[in-house]
């Protein structure tokens, strides 16, 4: 099941990855990921890390820099991963977790504990800690994490330059556990690198999904987060 959820993934991805060039984008996201990427520890553990630069305008960075954004990028992550499975992969809120399920519950791949966010002047973060699921081999429930972070690297002619990362870290699969390192580089982790990567150069549209928890989306919050970009923007005309 994994197996044939993870080749549709892929050959979904190739196919969104090719219509997202061909469109005209408000802003440009460029894949900077090192070949070796993605590393495996002796004991099986996993580090996976994504990046991009996106460049966009400057209006545009100050409309979205803030914690609703932020929640909303989550939200798109989980988004882009359903369409791009051709809702086959799901994503279920519960109020303490989030499980990605194939289809129904009973097939639980991923389970995570609820999203923390981290809002700072100069980046934002949001990280879930991996609980269990299919794809996590036994030893390593509860160990594990998926992170999305972005970082503000400078303003170029009036063009801001943003650094997206997705990283998931101290990660153990089942595949590895179950067959060996080698069967998982070529099923899951080269699987995740595509997916991950399509999703990134999605971003470039500036079409984030609306958040269905809304938990910065109160006017207080969406205050806060404008404090967050006059900070980041006097340090920047300090440095």
């Amino acid at each position: 099941m994994a197996g044939f959820v993870a080749l549709l993934a892929a050959l979904s991805a190739v196919v969104a990855s090719r219509r997202w060039r061909r469109r005209r984008n408000p802003a440009q996201a460029v894949i900077i990921s090192p070949p070796k990427s993605t590393v495996v520890a002796r004991d099986g553990a996993v580090r996976s890390a994504q990046l991009a630069e996106l460049t966009l305008a400057e209006p545009d960075w100050r409309r979205l820099w803030n914690a609703a954004s932020l929640e909303n990028l989550a939200r798109t992550y989980w988004r882009f991963l359903s369409r791009v499975t051709l809702g086959l992969i799901r994503v279920i809120y519960g109020e303490n977790e989030r499980s990605v399920v194939f289809l129904w519950r009973p097939f639980t791949l991923l389970r995570f504990d609820a999203p923390e966010y981290q809002m700072e002047p100069d980046h934002g973060s949001v990280r879930w800690r991996i609980r269990d699921g299919l794809l996590v081999a036994r030893a390593g429930r509860g160990c594990g994490y998926l992170a999305l972070t972005v970082t503000h690297l400078g303003t170029d002619d009036g063009r801001v330059r943003l650094l997206i990362e997705v990283e998931v870290a101290n990660f153990y699969p089942a595949i590895a556990a179950g067959f060996s390192v080698p069967v998982y580089e070529v099923t899951q982790s080269a699987i995740h690198v595509l997916v991950t990567h399509a999703f990134l150069r999605s971003l470039a549209r500036l079409n984030l999904a609306t958040s269905k928890v809304g938990r910065f989306a109160r006017p207080d919050v969406r205050a806060a987060g404008r404090a967050v970009i006059d900070r980041a923007r006097s340090v920047r005309h300090h440095d």
